[in-house]
Order: structure tokens, then C-alpha cells, then sequence
């Protein structure tokens, strides 16, 4: 059959996405899934799609027998590009040193901003390749990556570029968000900085055409509600979409701005209310709770029940960036089980489906319905339960992107394209 990319079929558990309620799985015994062109065409019993879907007609076949059978993870907040290393600050924060007094003294996202700034190209190309094959071997196979440690318009500029570049080369989607108000650079003023980001960067973003997302650290010390407020309401008028880093380490009312302005995204919200909560839903923005940082620093985690219960579409990411190291949506998907209380079923549907809503993709992405991408885990485990069961496991055996096998066995198998 022309144009049959794969067929999966026999498998013990293939969950197609959310139920009707939103918090439950649809799933299928027995399951098969068929992907024509890139898209899932049909799934559902195994006798019935591989009638229709022969697997010897397939570019791809795989036997999931005994298997469990799922979307692809979408991964709706990341810092992925970056270069240096700051295990140190790990170890510090051990000693008992907070996030803020390693910032004071020149660490945290200001030693980063220092290492981008020296690394060519070439460089951050090639560490932003390894970070995703990482990531794809764990069953990633969209994700966001912010620009932000750069702080000046050429180094973001660049930041872009690469990513960009490494959406070319790479199998996984990476879907680019300039975040130039990440932090305020050293030795300048707030208010002059956001006045650069505003008349400088965002234009040259705009001019480049490359970031589909505008994004802003609206956090105490860093940018208040009304400069994060500029910053957002500029990017909307050149092209990009907002997000906002909101009530992460105090309540600032970030929440509210991006339910004023129709963001995407409002993200952290570990210190969000009930009133903040309820904005979301009335705007339609997507809650994104991010466990592992709440971990990293050994902070109260965000109510992701609170966010459930109201209505909102709750997404998980991982937040992966040197001060949250960990490149595994399972893991956080096990956290959000075990420190926030979400179901397996929840959860999943926090990492793919809801995921997906957070970087504005309606086009099933998250879910293996017909139409939607053919972007499939098959997991060495029987069930989706054993995703944040087996934590600090990673049960991914095969990643298909589009319908072509690009992971196996744990290691990626794709063709690259080159840097």
C-alpha cells in the first residue's frame, strides 16, 4: 500500500488519548495502529486495522505483543539550549544555599548567560543535538526549547538560529520561544533592560522569523508584573504568542497577566490560588506544572489537583535546564503521580495531549486518534501505568516519529541530517 509507513499492531494496552471526561484514557486491547503519510489513519482492534492496514504492506512493522502502545511525550517547557556546566550550584544548594543567594553571587542563569555568550555556534548546535537524543530515547518527540541565555539581541538572535537548525537535523519537533526577559543582564537596570528587550530584540526577532512563543520570568527580582506586561504586549503585536513564568517562587500575579492577554501557557504556578486558577479556565490558557523543579529545589509542589478539578487542561514538562537536569517527561510524569497526586491516566494525558494544548497544536498531537501525528512510544511494559511506576527506569523500547521507527532499544537509530 502506497504511502503505509507503519503499522503497530498486537498490542496489550494502546491508549488513543483522553476519554470523553478528560481525565480518564481511551485505550484499546489487542490494539493496532496504521500511519499513512506521516499521520495515524486508522486505529482500534488489531484484526480489524491490520484487515485494512496488512503490516507486510508496511514500510515499518512492529510486533507489540504484550506491549503497551503511546503518544509520543510532548515536552511544553524546556531551556534545552545552553552550554557550561553548574552541578556545583548543585551541590551548594545541598549545603543550603537558596536558588536566589547563588543568583546574588553570580551563579545560576547569569552563569549560563556568561557560557552561551562564549560558545560558538557550532557548540551549542552540537550540545542541543545530544540533549534531544536524550530526550527522544526517553519517547520525546515534540519539544519546546527558550531562548533567554543570551540577554542581548545578538545572543538571542544565535540561540534561535540554533535551535532552528537543530529542528532541521533532528527528528524530535523543537518548537522555538524567544524568552530575552529571562533575567535581568549584569550591572543593568530593569526597567532600561526591558526598554531593550521591547525596541531591540523583539523587532530583530520579528525580522528573523524564527520563535513562535514570547516568554517572560514575571518573578520578584527579576521582572515585575507591569514590565512583564510590556514585554508580552510587544510580542503580540510582532507575531508571538505569549507565555509566562508565573508564581514559581512567590505570587506575583503573573497567573492573572496571562489570563489578561490569552497566553498559551501560564507555567510553575506553585504558589497560584483559587482565583488564579479560575482566570485560566475562563481564558482558555493551559496550566503547565513543571514537578521536577519544584524537586531540584526541594520546594512545595504545585496543586495539580486544584488545577484538574477546576476544569483546566493541567500539562507536564520537564523544565529541563542546568538547574533542573533531567531530560525524562517520565520522571516527571512520576513526580506529578507522587508528589501531586495525579492518576497514571492523568498524568499521561498531562504529558502528551495536555502538553500539546500548551504549545497551541490542535491537531491531535498527543494523542494517536486518526489525523493526528504519527508520533508512537512502544513501551517494554504491558501497560501506561508502568511510565511513572518504573521511575528512574526509562520502559521506551521504540520511538516512531511520523510513522518511521527513529529509537529503539533505548538509543536513537535516526539518519541525521547534519548540523
Amino acid at each position: 500500500m502506497t504511502g503505509l509507513d507503519a503499522v503497530v499492531h498486537g498490542a496489550n494496552e494502546l491508549v488513543v488519548g483522553p476519554d470523553e471526561r478528560g481525565r480518564g484514557l481511551e485505550t484499546v486491547s489487542d490494539g493496532a495502529l496504521a500511519v499513512v503519510d506521516g499521520s495515524v489513519a486508522a486505529v482500534g482492534p488489531t484484526e480489524e486495522v491490520t484487515r485494512e492496514y496488512p503490516p507486510e504492506n508496511a514500510a515499518t512493522a512492529v510486533d507489540a505483543s504484550g506491549r503497551a502502545v503511546l503518544p509520543g511525550f510532548v515536552d511544553p517547557h524546556t531551556h534545552a539550549l545552553f552550554a557550561g556546566d553548574r552541578s556545583d550550584e548543585f551541590a551548594a544548594k545541598l549545603r543550603g544555599k537558596s536558588y536566589q543567594d547563588i543568583l546574588a553571587e553570580g551563579g545560576g542563569i547569569l552563569r549560563t548567560v556568561r557560557a552561551v555568550r562564549e560558545a560558538d555556534d557550532e557548540t551549542l548546535l552540537s550540545n542541543l543535538l545530544g540533549h534531544l537524543d536524550t530526550m527522544l530515547a526517553h519517547g520525546t518527540t515534540t519539544v519546546e526549547v527558550k531562548s533567554g541565555y543570551g540577554l542581548d539581541t545578538e545572543t538571542e538572535l544565535r540561540m534561535l538560529r540554533v535551535a532552528e537548525r537543530a529542528d532541521d537535523a533532528h527528528p524530535v519537533d523543537v518548537v522555538p520561544t524567544f524568552m530575552g526577559a529571562h533575567a535581568v543582564p549584569e550591572g543593568r537596570d530593569a526597567d532600561e533592560y526591558v526598554d531593550e528587550v521591547v525596541d531591540e530584540q523583539i523587532p530583530a526577532v520579528e525580522s528573523q522569523g524564527i520563535a513562535e512563543f514570547c516568554d517572560v520570568f514575571c518573578e520578584e527580582g527579576v521582572f515585575s508584573v507591569a514590565q512583564s506586561r510590556r514585554v508580552l504586549d510587544a510580542g503580540r503585536e510582532a507575531g508571538l504568542t505569549p507565555k509566562v513564568h508565573a508564581e514559581e517562587l512567590a505570587h506575583l500575579g503573573g497567573t492573572q497577566l496571562a489570563a489578561e492577554l490569552g497566553a498559551a501557557s501560564a507555567d510553575h504556578l506553585l504558589h497560584a490560588t483559587d482565583d488564579d486558577i479560575a482566570a485560566l479556565v475562563e481564558a482558555g490558557v493551559t496550566p503547565v506544572l513543571l514537578p521536577g523543579t519544584a524537586f531540584g529545589l526541594g520546594a512545595e509542589y504545585a496543586d495539580a489537583e486544584a488545577f484538574l478539578d477546576a476544569g483546566a487542561p493541567a500539562a507536564v514538562a520537564t523544565d529541563f535546564n542546568p538547574n533542573c537536569h533531567s531530560h525524562s517527561v517520565g520522571f516527571a510524569l512520576s513526580l506529578s503521580c507522587v508528589e501531586m497526586g495525579l492518576t497514571p491516566a492523568e498524568a499521561l494525558i498531562a504529558g502528551t495531549r495536555n502538553a500539546a494544548l500548551a504549545l497551541d497544536r490542535t491537531d491531535g498531537l498527543g494523542t494517536l486518534r486518526a489525523g493526528a501525528p504519527g508520533d508512537a512510544l512502544v513501551l517494554d511494559a504491558p501497560t501506561h501505568v508502568h511510565v511513572p511506576y518504573q521511575y528512574g527506569t526509562n520502559v521506551v523500547d521504540t520511538v516512531l516519529k511520523g510513522g518511521a521507527v527513529v529509537a529503539e532499544s533505548g538509543t536513537p537509530t535516526y539518519q541525521s541530517s547534519g548540523p
